[in-house]
């Protein structure tokens, strides 16, 4: 097990480990229940000293990768299946009076500090205009965040950053428009958030509110549905808190393969959705007839309003000649800044704690 530990590189040795490990351990090469080497060994293979690899295991540990047991070593205890959050009131909240910090808020001094090095890096280049569809350097975050955690598998071109999950609504509403035209009927959840419903009637289409069950939407009511495109959130669906089963999203997809219409799936959140492992999206597993949808309002801060979607394949020509012109709604710099939370794992790591922070309050 030799990991490359460049002196040259500008990132600290023991981030260096840590990346190179949790990488493995994701990759499923490091798997459940294996051990480390001890920090001796490891710092003589790296070529590094007792205190980096300690250093290293400590984050390791404090983001629930590994745990160290008494005179015994590191071992493994990351799991796929192991995939416990903290479930949030869906979409903003606004909030009154003096803001009272929550033990699962993004820290700030982490928030702070990549302003800054954003600010000393880019310069000036943060006063730039943004391309319409996003700075690619946080579409191309994005996407690699994506496939890390969600399966997900896109070009940086499919992915279209917008101010929040209202505005995408609205793009998505005009997109359709040049699909179906005064045909189009948007599917909704019954309950569901409200800004959905009242979006799509601005925008001048029918919604069809279908009826929740357990599982998620009831078959009757999905199969006697006219509409041809299904808007949903499969995970913790607000206000019903329904997470929508195997079967049920299969069932989604099956709808819109025989009706040859669209989903759009609405993972709001999800990666703060309470769950005992990471559900496969509607997107992952469709045939090019789904567009996802999610924000960093929750998992960062509200007052970030940034959001994405990523299209199909089969609607990209049709966005980008009807729809590229619309500028992007959110700044250079809190673009450059969330793709450096991204890249640095600073996002992942904020998650992996209040995963871990959960676990622990649930016992």
């Amino acid at each position: 097990m030799k990991y490359n530990i460049s002196k040259n590189s500008k990132q600290k040795a023991y981030m260096q480990l840590y990346l190179e490990v949790r990488r493995e351990i994701l990759e499923g090469k490091l798997k459940y229940g294996s051990k480390l080497l001890s920090k001796r060994l490891m710092a003589e293979e790296c070529g590094v000293s007792v205190v980096t690899v300690k250093s290293a295991y400590d984050i390791l540990c404090d983001e629930g990768y590994v745990e160290s047991r008494e005179r015994s070593g590191y071992y493994v205890i990351y799991r796929s299946t192991d995939f416990i959050s903290v479930p949030e009131e869906p979409h903003d909240t606004v909030l009154s009076g003096s803001y009272i910090p929550s033990k699962y808020d993004f820290p700030f001094s982490v928030l702070a500090k990549t302003m800054r090095k954003v600010i000393s890096d880019r310069a000036q280049g943060i006063l730039t205009k943004s391309p319409n569809n996003g700075m690619k350097e946080l579409r191309e975050a994005i996407a690699s965040y994506l496939d890390r955690s969600m399966g997900i598998r896109c070009g940086e071109r499919q992915i279209i950053i917008g101010s929040g999950a209202e505005y995408l609504y609205s793009l998505i509403a005009r997109l359709f428009s040049f699909v179906f035209g005064n045909r189009c009927i948007f599917a909704i959840e019954k309950p569901s958030y409200e800004m959905i419903k009242k979006v799509y009637t601005a925008s001048g289409f029918e919604c069809e509110e279908l009826e929740i069950g357990k599982h998620g939407i009831r078959t009757g009511a999905l199969e006697s549905s006219k509409a041809n495109v299904l808007h949903v959130t499969p995970f913790n669906s607000y206000p019903s808190g329904i997470t929508a089963s195997a079967t049920k999203r299969a069932q989604y997809l099956d709808w819109a393969n025989k009706n040859n219409a669209f989903i759009v799936e609405d993972n709001y959140e999800s990666e703060l959705t309470v769950s005992s492992k990471p559900e496969d999206t509607l997107f992952s597993l469709s045939d090019g007839n789904v567009i996802f949808l999610n924000t960093f309002s929750q998992t960062i801060s509200a007052s970030m309003r940034i959001g994405y979607m990523v299209l199909p394949e089969a609607l990209l020509d049709i966005f980008e000649k009807n729809l590229g012109f619309f500028s992007c709604t959110v700044t250079v710099f809190e673009q450059y800044v969330l793709a450096e939370l991204i890249e640095s794992g600073e996002f992942e790591r904020h998650i992996s704690k209040v995963r871990r922070a959960k676990r622990r309050s649930m016992v």
